[in-house]
């Protein structure tokens, strides 16, 4: 069974991964939902980041 406890942060993996359904994503986004993920921050508090940031090409 899968544990979610120990998900691999992976900006390589994640990054093949969302490039095969043409997304990107940088390791500012991986850390955004890491810090969100271990409850570092709240979901207001990642909306306003994600707002808050230009969108990359």
């Amino acid at each position: 069974m899968y544990n979610e406890e120990t998900f691999n942060f992976n900006i390589e993996n994640i990054q093949n991964d969302l490039a095969i359904e043409g997304m990107a994503i940088t390791s500012n986004d991986v850390e955004m939902f890491r810090r969100f993920a271990s409850e570092e921050m709240a979901m207001p508090e990642l909306i306003q980041m994600i707002k808050s940031q230009p969108i990359e090409y």
